[in-house]
């Protein structure tokens, strides 16, 4: 998912703008000397919180190494932040990644990386779950990817319900899936 560049792209100036009016909206003094650099700071955040959308998760993936091994390999307590697509609110948890590689393997760092490129989007859960899992599985063909992700969703503690919602997603691809030993193996591995 990229920007689609069909429609008129905003300056920041018109963006800085349009929080003014989120401000004023929700009845604060935008002329107020603690508000007045708040669109400039809005507009940055935003832009750090959904860099995302700039990063090719492909190319994350490309440089990878030949290794004739069997063993799983497994990144745990991959920490996240995202912000849910239905209220901007934030998202933020803990991502578990696991692949059998068939002779591709990737530098460790990489995982974090590709958990990063889709999380700093605007997301839903299962959607970002599903992106990590499919992302690896087709750049790198292993014969397995396993992904489990929790999350704490602010958009149910802050407003609505206002309970603390912690909720697990995963997604099993191959040997995962279809393997109850490997699957069972993962799941050990992740709790442990």
């Amino acid at each position: 998912m990229t920007h689609n560049h069909d429609h008129h792209h905003p300056s920041k100036e018109e963006t800085m703008n349009a929080i003014r009016t989120l401000l004023s909206y929700i009845g604060e003094d935008v002329s107020r000397e603690g508000i007045l650099e708040t669109p400039a700071r809005v507009v940055k955040a935003y832009t750090e919180l959904t860099e995302g959308y700039h990063a090719i998760p492909s190319e994350i993936l490309a440089k990878t190494f030949d290794v004739k091994a069997d063993e799983m390999v497994m990144v745990k307590d991959i920490h996240y932040w995202s912000l849910c697509e239905h209220h901007m609110l934030p998202f933020h948890g803990h991502a578990t990644v696991a692949y059998l590689p068939r002779e591709r393997v990737v530098g460790l760092s990489k995982i974090p990386r590709v958990v990063e490129a889709f999380s700093r989007r605007l997301q839903v859960q299962e959607r970002l779950t599903n992106q990590i899992a499919e992302t690896i599985n087709k750049e790198l063909d292993p014969l397995g990817v396993a992904v489990l992700m929790e999350g704490h969703h602010l958009c149910c503690s802050m407003r609505g319900a206002k309970k603390p919602v912690t909720m697990k997603t995963s997604k099993l691809i191959g040997k995962f899936k279809t393997e109850q030993e490997v699957r069972n193996e993962f799941l050990m591995l992740a709790k442990g």
